[in-house]
């Protein structure tokens, strides 16, 4: 096969317009296995490939590329750095997006080769042209340089490069592009300082991360919005929500939604900022974030409330995420006839908001009631039942309602509420004891989609799952949900099918 490669390289080369022969090389590469073809091309010179990368024939360009991709995939990371270093670099200068995504791949590729990486870090010239791909005009290249960047903080050497370099002076030059390159180089650093306690330690020395936290109390509001979502990447990681706790970024951030009260933009910034404590809530924990920042848990609580299905929408997910916990749930009970308000209005927008609301309130609903079969202590048990029956005098119907709804997401979304309190015992007490449910459950014409035979599946199950499942739902419904799950999700029933010849 090597030498049929061969051979269809020298007939591109030999003609003017190469297109019928680049169709039949990358025919032939992609009939051919990965581990044959790095066998087939590992001794070929692709020189004239990459050549014909420099025309402004898209559809050659785009068989270029093609042929590139799978040929320089099955070469290895040291291959690549040995031959074809100088030809990657060209892409990266390349006026085609995907030549330059191609010669990214690659370049990150070596990123990850504890030798291929040496060539690349010896390599200025390359490293200052992958800092000059972020701020490309397309995002995808910026992405693809930002990912490669990223692998650099992976060693001692690549963050030396980056960060106690003239490089780190390049980054500046970027970042003075524009916001929006900014912001793309603050995402490199974020990226980077995620990595580990060592390369935060090089990301904050650089002052780049100080100039992102200052960033946060800017006067434009879209820019602020904007840097929230990056320091709340950067939370994710305990190193990093360890640093931001010692710069005093939490203090801020909560003081920054007392204030929003009085800011007539808050609206463009404040769901970052409600989010930004709700992931840390999740990270942490739900009591000690509620207890020392209790502005957030007010501002969930005002948001839920709220006319603006932007700040509803925020505030139901981060309801849901609380709730999800055993911690989150007490946090929430503590809060007594507050808590009862919002679960009130969360039952009132899963019956008649707009959908999207509907279906995160259907969401967060589950979420509140679910609790695992080692949670389930007395206490638990009841306040979630207490939940359950805030929503509506005749909760089951109404969640039952908006399940028989033509629309898929509200009919998974109220199936879910069923799943989360089908393992508690008050739960299947209350749907043995509703008139029709178990019908209503076992019926295989609701809900045709797949997504909808997945959930009600999921809810068979979950019924089935508690120990006392056959004592409180009796011996008949046992023995139909068990054939139900024996039979699986899609199950049809045969259909003895009439003839209806000659007639009318």
């Amino acid at each position: 096969m090597a030498a049929t490669i061969d051979s269809l390289l020298e007939e591109i080369s030999a003609v003017e317009d190469p297109i019928e022969e680049l169709q039949g090389l990358r025919t032939a590469l992609l009939s051919l296995p990965v581990s044959a073809l790095r066998d087939a091309v590992s001794g070929t010179r692709l020189d004239v490939i990459f050549s014909l990368l420099n025309s402004n024939h898209r559809e050659q360009v785009e068989l270029c590329v093609d042929i590139l991709e799978r040929v320089l995939m099955a070469l290895s990371p040291e291959h690549l750095a040995q031959n074809y270093r100088v030809e990657l670099q060209a892409g990266l200068n390349h006026p085609d997006e995907k030549v330059k995504i191609l010669a990214l791949a690659q370049i990150g590729r070596m990123m990850e080769h504890p030798d291929a990486v040496t060539k690349i870090l010896n390599n200025h010239d390359i490293l200052r042209a992958l800092i000059h791909c972020i701020r490309d005009e397309k995002l995808a290249v910026a992405k693809q340089a930002i990912q490669s960047l990223t692998k650099l903080s992976h060693s001692k050497s690549g963050l030396d490069k980056l960060f106690h370099s003239e490089l780190l002076n390049v980054m500046k030059e970027v970042m003075a592009t524009s916001d929006i390159v900014r912001y793309r180089l603050y995402e490199l650093v974020v990226e980077i300082a995620s990595v580990s306690p060592i390369s935060l330690g090089y990301c904050a020395s650089s002052s780049l991360v100080s100039q992102l936290l200052s960033e946060l109390t800017g006067d434009d509001v879209l820019i602020r919005a904007t840097a929230i979502e990056m320091v709340t990447s950067l939370a994710h990681s305990q190193h990093g929500r360890r640093y931001l706790t010692q710069q005093g970024i939490m203090d801020k951030i909560s003081n920054m939604i007392r204030g929003a009260e009085t800011d007539p933009f808050s609206s463009l910034y404040l769901p970052g900022l409600v989010k930004f404590f709700g992931n840390l809530a999740i990270t942490d924990s739900p009591q000690q974030v509620c207890e020392t920042y209790p502005a957030f848990q007010n501002k969930v609580f005002e948001m839920a409330l709220d006319p603006d299905p932007a700040m509803i929408g925020v505030a139901l997910d981060t309801l849901g995420l609380l709730g999800a916990t055993v911690e989150g749930k007490q946090v929430l009970q503590k809060t007594g006839e507050k808590f009862r308000t919002v679960l009130l209005r969360m039952s009132q927008l899963a019956s008649s908001g707009a959908t999207e609301l509907r279906v995160r309130s259907l969401d967060a609903i589950s979420q509140l009631l679910t609790l695992q079969p080692e949670q389930q202590t007395e206490d638990l048990l009841a306040l979630t039942e207490s939940w359950f029956h805030l929503l509506s005098k005749q909760p089951i119907d109404m969640i039952r309602s908006i399940s028989t709804q033509p629309f898929p997401e509200l009919h998974c979304g109220a199936l879910g509420i069923f799943t989360a309190i089908a393992t508690q015992p008050w739960g299947q007490k209350l749907m043995i004891s509703t008139p029709g449910f178990m019908e209503f459950i076992l019926d295989r014409s609701t809900g045709q989609t797949k997504e909808a035979k997945d959930a009600k599946f999921e809810l068979v199950g979950s019924l089935l799952s508690l120990s006392t499942a056959a004592e409180i739902l009796g011996s008949q419904h046992y023995i139909r949900l068990k054939t139900y799950l024996r039979e699986g999700p899609y199950y049809v029933s045969a259909v003895a099918s009439v003839s209806t010849e000659g007639a009318d």
